[in-house]
């Protein structure tokens, strides 16, 4: 025997699909991206989940001070170099690592791993981290809804900026 479905009940599951798609999939958090040219084929990239604020407070309650955070959603957040760089005064090797962050209200310090591949949290990697440096933080004019990792030419290097809430984390790098 042949089961049919209604047109109607087709439609409003094609038209349902077409605006998960449209938003990142249906996911909470989707996947996002950011790189950095440094020049004569040098880049860094990074990829990690977005997530919204939704109405919630982000800083000292989603996002608690002083523990490690996977710095976004999901998967822990990536951070790839095609040469060696220098972040914050520490040099690392052209590599594949995960960055984890450490956020206080006036402080915030990122931790550069050589391990690759885990969920994010909860953090048990300190044997296998490559360095931690200090970021600035400076308050944001406006709100920003989605969790955002970016990069801003600067010199000849790139300024690394982490922005949620009212928010910005930063850190300079630029080429060894």
């Amino acid at each position: 025997m042949r089961k049919r479905i209604a047109l109607p009940g087709l439609l409003t599951i094609f038209f349902t699909a077409a605006a998960l798609a449209q938003m990142g999939g249906g996911k909470p958090s989707p996947a996002a991206s950011a790189s950095c040219d440094l020049g004569g084929g040098k880049t860094i990239k990074t990829a990690y989940s977005s997530p919204r604020m939704r109405g919630r407070k982000i800083y000292g309650d989603l996002v608690p001070f002083g523990e490690v955070w996977r710095t976004g959603a999901n998967e822990a957040t990536t951070f790839v170099t095609s040469a060696d760089v220098v972040v914050g005064g520490k040099t690392v090797p052209a590599g594949s690592y995960t960055i984890f962050t450490v956020p206080t209200a006036d402080k915030w310090t990122l931790i550069i791993n050589k391990k690759t591949g885990e969920w994010g949290i909860p953090y048990k990697y300190e044997s296998d981290e490559l360095a931690r440096v200090d970021m600035k933080v400076s308050k944001l004019p406006s709100a920003v809804e989605n969790f955002t990792i970016s990069y801003d030419k600067s010199g000849n290097g790139c300024t690394l900026r982490v922005d949620w809430e009212t928010t910005r984390a930063s850190v300079d790098i630029s080429p060894k």
